[in-house]
């Protein structure tokens, strides 16, 4: 149905988010029917600004019937298809709003490894991420409310609440952050089942306050490849490729997860980690600080950004932070350290910087507060 939110969003991802400008070819993705209504909009709004819209449909349940059955020359074939759509392209965006999470979790590990490696990676992180102005985001359909325990009604106010944030003043809030960050050596995470050390010295420090990820609100870098040392144990389940993995531990040494276990499968846990050579070293390190999320709901563009949590990373970095690690995969698994979730400590070259989710600055924690970051058109 129509919702004047969707007209706010579609201004948003265009004008702030993406830039898009007279003459561009904006490449967006639509996935999931109850996402059309936002499309229409992004879509006449960036032909009003004069750029130059190309879009296609797609949803689990077609993707499912390709990636179950295509062998690597057909994966290749439809990676050089995409490539060139997007080596067209200036701003990409992301609409998914799948109307079944689940519908890839009988899918062979070896098929989607093969989409991740053939398709995905050439087309996605190689070409649209390093490249266009891009933007991803989730849709609030009656699947995501039922994986966040809610019902529809209520998880669309959420999500137009937290996505339509106001990202300029984010961005300011993060500077702070930025720079603690980005001078800073050696970290040590603890809580009751974490114990872990590595360094970030000479990785750059990126803010993220709405230009890639609708919802945003994270600093992340990444750690030196080699220097994770420790035990970390996530206390939110991640939804991933269909499975959902609950209380997921690691054990480092010298940078690569010697040891992986699970509630439930860990056995499919170390095939994803085997996945290449770089599926056991980490390529991002990030603390999450949007004030609106508070909850993972098994959605990583959610749960990443989590107030008082952080986010270490199995799988490739990024180039505006990189460490040297390549792989397939980027798996974002979340630890929250609030009080409700069993706290936690973050120093930075020995020094405490945050205590059961709270930055012992006070006024870096009042900038990231909901009062300050609130949407002023909802």
């Amino acid at each position: 149905m129509k919702d004047k939110r969707n007209e706010i969003l579609a201004r948003q991802l265009l004008d702030y988010s993406t830039k898009i400008k007279k003459g561009e070819v904006l490449y967006l993705e639509i996935k999931g029917k109850e996402t059309l209504e936002l499309g229409k909009q992004i879509i006449k709004y960036a032909t009003q600004k004069g750029a130059i819209p190309f879009w296609y449909y797609n949803d689990e349940s077609l993707l499912r019937q390709w990636v179950g059955n295509a062998d690597d020359d057909q994966f290749k074939a439809q990676a050089d298809l995409h490539l060139h759509l997007m080596e067209k392209a200036d701003a990409y965006i992301g609409l998914r709003g799948s109307d079944n999470p689940f519908d890839m979790a009988d899918i062979p590990t070896s098929q989607t490894d093969k989409q991740n490696t053939l398709f995905y990676k050439p087309v996605h992180l190689e070409e649209r991420v390093k490249r266009t102005r891009w933007v991803v985001l989730r849709y609030p359909n009656n699947a995501m409310a039922q994986l966040a325990e809610t019902s529809q009604e209520a998880f669309e106010d959420f999500y137009f609440r937290v996505c339509c944030a106001d990202y300029a003043k984010m961005s300011k809030a993060q500077d702070k952050l930025f720079a603690l960050m980005d001078a800073t050596d050696k970290v040590h995470i603890k809580n009751p089942n974490t114990d872990l050390t590595f360094s970030i010295k000479g990785i750059p420090c990126v803010k993220c306050d709405g230009e890639r990820n609708i919802p945003d609100g994270e600093v992340y870098t990444a750690p030196v490849r080699d220097s994770i040392n420790g035990k970390l144990t996530y206390n939110t389940p991640s939804l991933y490729q269909g499975t959902v993995y609950n209380k997921i531990s690691f054990t480092f040494e010298n940078g690569k997860i010697v040891e992986a276990s699970c509630d439930g499968d860990s056995s499919q846990l170390n095939k994803i980690l085997d996945t290449d050579e770089g599926g056991r070293f980490v390529g991002e390190f990030a603390i999450g600080v949007n004030p609106f999320i508070l909850h993972p709901m098994k959605d990583t563009l959610f749960d990443e950004k989590i107030a008082g949590s952080f986010h270490f990373t199995p799988g490739q970095c990024y180039d505006e932070a990189p460490n040297g690690n390549q792989s397939a995969i980027h798996w974002d698994l979340v630890q929250i350290q609030r009080p409700d979730y069993g706290g936690g400590e973050i120093y930075f070259d020995d020094k405490l910087i945050r205590k059961d989710g709270v930055f012992t600055d006070a006024a870096m924690e009042k900038e990231f507060s909901a009062e300050n970051l609130a949407p002023a058109d909802l």
